[in-house]
């Protein structure tokens, strides 16, 4: 059972995931829309649109 998991997995079998633009420019859009204001210990955050 210990060989399983020594063994280093394959490096050719391994593909790198590529985000579609549509979720990109969802985070960018929501990043630019967050508003994070400060009031003594507490957060507010909030999306503007």
């Amino acid at each position: 059972m210990s060989k399983l998991y020594l063994n280093e997995p394959p490096k050719n079998n391994l593909e790198v995931p590529h985000p579609k633009k549509e979720t990109i420019a969802f985070l960018l859009s929501y990043s630019k829309a967050l508003v994070v204001n400060d009031y003594e210990t507490f957060q507010f955050e909030t999306v503007l649109n």
